[in-house]
């Protein structure tokens, strides 16, 4: 980020802070300000989902072009102004870009095993798959990154690498096969805590540091995804197999999420490991 940018920035979250203590409690101004630079930190998503909203509230069949690819349209467009405006740095943008990737394969897949279906016709589509779902991974990526940077955050003990690298593996390859052999998703939730908890996430939201166990913050992280992911098949624009745009997405896949945000955290790490103290 530009050191302009990052004044700007700093600037506002200090007027922002300054606001909030000088007219709440501490702890509800810490609250506040902490859900804001939340807020901040999964602009992309938020934009995406807000997108999936808006469209599916104003689209015309008749319109020239299809529903799903203004969305491709408007992903692109958005990455494009996150680089420009120094929203993201290219560090987290091969981040993203690498979680895109593992994303788009994993929708290929899925939607070829029946899981999930994408209902609306489009042209910008690979195998059945709208091209802008994979943005919808690397919005998860590019939170990863940018909460990281907005709250300084320092991920320790953390552990080894290799058993990082190993248990992501591991985790990514089970939503592939529990197709065909058994699902050790079980084994992995274990595998999670074993591996992470003694590993305190610290952040900074104003001065003082505050910290929480990794598979807390995890847990917390992947209840508001599966919160936006209700959001997206209430507008009907994916479905999983057997479900009406009225239901609820299975509480089940919380757990999935959970999981993910796992390979999406050591993807982030493939990249950058500034914020890791190893143990």
């Amino acid at each position: 980020m530009s050191r302009q940018n990052l004044s700007i920035t700093a600037r506002i979250e200090r007027r922002l802070g300054d606001w909030a203590r000088a007219r709440l409690p501490f702890g509800l101004a810490e609250l506040v300000m902490f859900v804001l630079k939340q807020g901040w930190a999964c602009l992309f998503g938020g934009l995406l989902l807000i997108a999936i909203v808006v469209t599916k509230t104003i689209w015309q069949p008749h319109w020239p072009i299809a529903r799903y690819d203004a969305l491709v349209i408007f992903a692109i467009a958005t990455q494009v102004l996150f680089l420009r405006f120094k929203l993201e740095t290219w560090e987290e943008a091969r981040v993203i870009l690498l979680f895109h990737a593992t994303g788009t394969a994993m929708e290929l897949f899925k939607i070829h095993a029946g899981s999930w279906a994408y209902p609306e016709p489009g042209v910008l589509k690979l195998m059945g798959v709208p091209l802008f779902s994979g943005f919808m991974y690397a919005s998860v990526g590019s939170y990863i990154a940018r909460v990281t940077r907005i709250f300084e955050m320092r991920f320790a003990p953390y552990p080894p690498l290799w058993a990082t690298y190993l248990l992501a593996l591991a985790i990514y390859v089970n939503f592939f096969s529990h197709h065909f052999l058994p699902d050790i998703r079980v084994l992995l939730f274990a595998a999670t805590l074993l591996l992470y908890a003694r590993t305190r996430v610290s952040f900074r939201i104003s001065s003082r540091l505050w910290w929480m166990p990794m598979p807390l913050a995890g847990l917390m992280s992947s209840f508001a995804l599966w919160t936006a992911e209700n959001i997206g098949t209430a507008t009907g624009t994916w479905l999983y197999a057997g479900q009406h745009p009225q239901h609820w997405v299975s509480f089940a896949k919380l757990g999935s999420w959970y999981l993910l945000l796992y390979v999406a955290f050591v993807t982030v790490t493939l990249v950058s490991r500034a914020a890791l103290e190893p143990r």
